[in-house]
């Protein structure tokens, strides 16, 4: 996470290690003041062991070297040794990393991280390149283009170089899929990646029955927090205010975090005046609170907040803020739980360190960083993998925090650290709909490639429709399963109509859901995926009073 108005008084270290390896240039000759005599014995000074190697190596090593390579390297195993979420960029890879929040870009559309060499994908961009063909986030990329694509040397820049290229050019993905014991093959077109924080915005129709039927639900959904969110938030807040919106539901699912003000901004326009957000400390790191200040436009608007496990960090935040002053019902599945907050120092060569510099806490108190061991980056990452195994994403009871500490919310209700905020409500997945013909239909994406391909087939027909209500119906009166069937049939599955009309209305849910985005994009598609969506329904039984 980005802390930029922070000032971490030990900057002095970090401006000590960049003299090791970086600014001034070495001299002609190892300088006689890093050495000492011990024993009789010419040895180096402790206090420049570092930087004595690095001379070392510059003056005589047996070949010519590339030293700012190797520094990159020292410096990357390095930060390894520390949290997983501390991370060292090269120079040349410091634009692709920070375009990631800001401005745009060319590729697939992925957000990523690599643990134990291997990437896995956070978070898959909506309406991408990625997402037309079934990506899904939890995914380990571990080939590209039919060769291997994990092992040590894997890094930032390498992916972002790898999967990042002129709009138009094509790259092919080898998946693995947990759950899934194949490898699944995907070829992506790569297309132009808006970094937009708001995917959708509307009122809401629904499904469910509302004893309040004349009162207006505001849905908006965030993908992520970059430098347009907040903006890009209290816009969305008043186009739904001026379309009678009366409550709201903001979606956090899958949001993986990002700028740690925006998130404040945003929390700040629901909280009461002295209202604590959030603060954060560290061993060297003062303690820095943030309140509302009473000037939020939305403080009295009914609320609900959508969270699920891939909820994390300024995502947290926001609904953590909700939770603790009682604002706002969280409703989905256990975040995250990232509570540390990174700091990017630059070098002056153009490289950056995003360093771990203290840890964020909740306005009861609790911090909902996860527990992790330093350096073993890939048991952390597989925390996702054991909650799952243990059947957190169906039953609130197998979920356990490892902090036991209670911390009370402002009008005393009990809440739980360590280990990512727990909704009010908690939503399993619901398993009635899934079928062995579904889930492989599913993970191999056929879903997805069906619909893109229906899409294009259609075409003239189908762009005839200004309104997705009128292109669903349609769709519905269309009767495609049979073609859906075929087509998966041709893909290598074989029918199971037994199992077909056990997942009939979520198959049709899904395929005509992204039919309609390929015609209309998010502002079709997000109102008919949220009107049959668990959670969206839950939420708005919450907001109609139905216990």
């Amino acid at each position: 996470m980005n802390m930029k108005k922070y000032i971490f008084p030990t900057i002095a270290v970090l401006c000590i290690l960049l003299g090791f390896f970086v600014g001034e240039s070495v001299s002609n000759r190892v300088n006689a003041q890093h050495f000492y005599i011990h024993n009789g014995q010419l040895m180096m000074s402790p206090s420049s062991k570092a930087d004595q190697m690095i001379q070392l190596m510059q003056q005589a090593y047996v070949d010519s070297l590339d030293i700012d390579s190797i520094t990159d390297i020292v410096l990357d195993e390095m930060v390894k040794q520390l949290d997983p979420h501390s991370s060292y960029i090269p120079k040349k890879d410091i634009e692709l990393v920070n375009s990631e929040l800001s401005g745009s870009f060319s590729g697939i559309g992925v957000q990523f991280t690599i643990q134990n060499d291997t990437v896995h994908i956070v978070a898959v961009i909506s309406g991408g390149p990625s997402e037309h063909v079934g990506v899904l986030a939890g995914d380990k990329i571990v080939e590209v283009n039919d060769s291997a694509f994990t092992g040590k040397g894997m890094n930032n820049e390498r992916v972002m170089h790898t999967l990042r290229g002129p709009k138009g050019t094509q790259v092919k993905l080898g998946i693995k899929r947990f759950g899934t014991d194949e490898m699944l093959h995907f070829d992506i077109t790569r297309g132009d990646i808006p970094v937009h924080s708001v995917d959708a915005k509307f009122v809401i129709e629904s499904k469910v029955e509302s004893r309040k039927s004349k009162d207006k639900i505001g849905f908006i959904r965030v993908n992520k927090f970059g430098e347009t969110t907040y903006k890009e938030f209290i816009t969305a807040l008043a186009e739904l205010r001026a379309q009678g919106a009366t409550e709201y539901i903001v979606d956090l699912r899958e949001n993986s975090g990002g700028y740690l003000d925006q998130a404040v901004k945003m929390a700040n326009e629901f909280l009461q005046a002295g209202d604590l957000i959030v603060y954060s400390e560290g061993r060297k790191y003062p303690r820095y609170e943030a309140r509302a200040n009473g000037g939020g436009r939305f403080q009295n608007v009914p609320l609900v907040v959508l969270i699920d496990n891939f909820s994390a960090s300024a995502a947290e935040i926001f609904s953590g803020a909700m939770q603790d002053n009682d604002r706002a019902t969280i409703i989905g599945r256990r975040s995250f739980g990232k509570g540390l907050v990174q700091q990017q120092f630059p070098f002056e060569d153009g490289s950056a360190v995003r360093l771990t510099v203290a840890r964020y806490y909740t306005p009861s108190g609790r911090c909902i960083q996860k527990p992790y061991t330093l350096g073993d980056n890939e048991s952390y990452r597989q925390d996702l993998e054991e909650r799952f195994e243990h059947g957190e994403f169906y039953s609130a009871d197998s979920i356990h925090f490892q902090d036991s500490t209670t911390y009370r919310t402002k009008k005393g209700r009990i809440v739980y650290g360590g280990g990512g905020i727990m909704p009010d409500v908690f939503v399993g997945r619901d398993t009635t709909l899934y079928s062995p013909y579904f889930n492989i239909v599913s993970n191999r994406a056929l879903t997805y490639q069906f619909a893109y391909q229906y899409a294009d087939k259609h075409r003239k027909q189908l762009t005839k429709y200004t309104r997705w209500q009128d292109l669903e119906k349609h769709l519905i009166d269309a009767n495609w399963v049979d073609e859906f069937v075929t087509f998966c049939e041709k893909k290598g599955v074989e029918p199971n109509y037994t199992d077909l009309e056990k997942s009939r209305k979520m198959l049709v849910r899904i395929v005509n859901a992204y039919i309609v985005r390929d015609i209309m994009g998010d502002e079709g598609f997000f109102p008919l995926f949220e009107r049959d969506d668990d959670i969206t329904n839950r939420a708005i039984e919450v907001l109609n009073g139905v216990d």
